[in-house]
């Protein structure tokens, strides 16, 4: 039979899982910095588009890479927002909305971490791109310290991302066993 649970114990059980509620304003600021990176984007794109007819390849490619970059960081907010808030605060509810993505719901903090690494070495990999891009640009100076640490930097995200990826894999393993 179990014992009976004092007062000051259901008090603090409450009081704990009423705290998670904490975390509310984190993701209504996420919601600002995506907000801000619309304003970045579009600032990107209307500055970059009234010159389009002086534009060449490479500045195209830079541009296009840039609004990737920007939009790849949004779906990571958005990512983090509904994930975040869906495992640690409260369920959203919007089954019945037409709208509602596929995987809300479905990632769990695993799924959030190589989600969360995958975008990170996305954002990462054109960040690279976009400097390599300007190596052929005969009025930049070449870096190769600063390109050095870029490569070693998402290098080092890769190899995170593969470990975290291995990790889930053993702890899958072994929790079926």
């Amino acid at each position: 039979m179990p014992q009976p649970r004092s007062k000051i114990e259901v008090t603090l059980e409450r009081v704990l899982f009423a705290s998670r509620w904490l975390l509310a304003p984190f993701y209504l600021g996420m919601i600002l910095a995506l907000a801000a990176l619309l304003f970045v984007f579009m600032r990107e794109l209307i500055g970059e588009l009234s010159h389009i007819g002086t534009l060449d390849a490479e500045d195209g490619i830079l541009l296009a890479l840039s609004l990737i970059d920007l939009s790849l960081t949004g779906n990571l907010l958005l990512i983090v927002m509904f994930s975040g808030y869906e495992n640690f605060v409260s369920k959203i509810e919007t089954e019945a909305h037409e709208e509602r993505p596929s995987w809300m719901g479905t990632v769990d903090f695993s799924g959030l971490k190589l989600k969360l690494i995958a975008s990170i070495v996305a954002i990462s990999g054109i960040a690279l791109l976009r400097s390599f891009l300007t190596l052929g640009d005969p009025r930049t100076a070449i870096d190769s310290q600063h390109i050095g640490w870029m490569v070693a930097i998402h290098l080092t995200f890769v190899v995170s991302g593969v470990l975290l990826a291995v990790m889930d894999w053993l702890t899958s393993k072994a929790d079926s066993h």
